[in-house]
């Protein structure tokens, strides 16, 4: 399961995280959760949206699909681990466009807050 594109219709994202949220419910509470995959979000470094992110995205701002998963992870009290460790951006990226011109990181981690 991945998350649509950003090209996709609201309807097809909201049901993608409501049925994320279902599963990720059932885990037990005590055990530590670790999400990965492509979520298709390009996630940023505003300040509003710390502590759940870090200071190391490829990207100064977030798109809708970014928003998104940083919502679901503050919701959850899990962070974006993906944008905090330091790397150079050729090692930042997981995606690249057809004509080799683009670059993001679309993959994600999002972990325990713990």
């Amino acid at each position: 399961m991945h998350a649509p594109s950003y090209d996709k219709c609201d309807d097809s994202k909201e049901s993608f995280y409501e049925e994320l949220e279902q599963v990720y419910d059932h885990f037990l509470r005590y055990h530590i959760k670790i999400l990965l995959g492509d979520f298709n979000a390009k996630v940023g470094r505003e300040i509003i949206f710390k502590p759940t992110i870090g200071n190391v995205s490829l990207h100064q701002k977030s798109n809708d699909n970014g928003v998104r998963i940083v919502s679901f992870a503050t919701s959850k009290n899990l962070v974006v681990k993906s944008t905090m460790f330091p790397h150079p951006n050729i090692h930042k990226y997981t995606w690249t466009s057809p004509d080799w011109q683009t670059h993001n990181p679309i993959d994600h981690i999002l972990i325990d807050r713990r």
